[in-house]
């Protein structure tokens, strides 16, 4: 009986070191030395591939984001399905409600559910996200190829990308109308950043030919020569605008 109980504490106390070892190995030092060499030998990429202009932080080149129209705060403009703008409403216990239109008309329940940002049509913009571009909320719809849901919120988003343009409906390339599998894909086609050229430059007061300049100098080649599709991303290439903007 003693020796069976030693033979239970031996093989316990074994148990217990290789448990204390390789939590040492393995949850302490194995990640201290991983960060350290990411740090040292990518330290852009171990930090998230932050993009900085004049030094203030914009975005990730990994991450996509809207482009949607803010006010002189920087804040998001919405809009009820007609296009009207929605101003906040300050009740008497602090909290902001968007249910009045700018000229001061209430919305009804069913219009303020239908209250949202709109695209600006000054920069390029992405390609749509089920997760409205959260980086916690990453996914996509679940919607099948056939689900009538599915099928009729492409054929929308078709004619208000074609529209938004000005652009017929068959120009409007596939990524334009449906969200990445994670719905943070920052990247859009060359097909779908060209149709964005005119309605850009009209904007902006540039030279269509100076804009659709840049949307060549921004396209990624295929990953080693023969992964995806030739592809821009939409962040540096606002970015880009933004530089060639200011200097005219």
């Amino acid at each position: 009986m003693a020796t069976q109980t030693s033979t239970r504490i031996r093989v316990f106390l074994a148990g217990l070191r290789a448990l204390l070892v390789l939590t040492v190995l393995l949850g302490i030092a194995y990640p201290l030395a991983m960060t350290g060499i990411a740090q040292a030998a990518f330290p852009a990429q171990a930090n998230g591939s932050k993009v900085k202009v004049d030094g203030k932080e914009v975005g990730s080149s990994l991450i996509g984001q809207s482009f949607d129209l803010v006010d002189g705060d920087g804040n998001p403009r919405l809009f009820d399905a007609q296009g009207q703008e929605v101003v906040g409403h300050e009740a008497d216990d602090g909290t902001v409600t968007y249910t009045y239109l700018a000229g001061g008309a209430q919305l009804s329940e069913e219009q303020a559910e239908s209250v949202g940002t709109q695209p600006d049509p000054s920069w390029f913009q992405p390609r749509p996200s089920a997760g409205g571009y959260d980086p916690l909320a990453s996914g996509a719809s679940n919607y099948g190829p056939e689900n009538p849901e599915f099928i009729q919120l492409v054929k929308d988003r078709k004619a208000a990308v074609a529209s938004f343009n000005g652009v017929p409906e068959d120009r409007v390339p596939a990524d334009a109308v449906t969200a990445s599998g994670s719905g943070l894909d920052p990247h859009i086609s060359k097909s779908y950043a060209l149709i964005q050229v005119n309605r850009v430059a009209a904007e902006r007061g540039l030279d269509p030919a100076v804009v659709g300049k840049m949307v060549d100098d921004h396209v990624d080649g295929r990953v080693i020569g023969i992964l995806g599709e030739p592809r821009v991303n939409v962040l540096e290439l606002n970015i880009a605008l933004q530089k060639a903007a200011k200097a005219e």
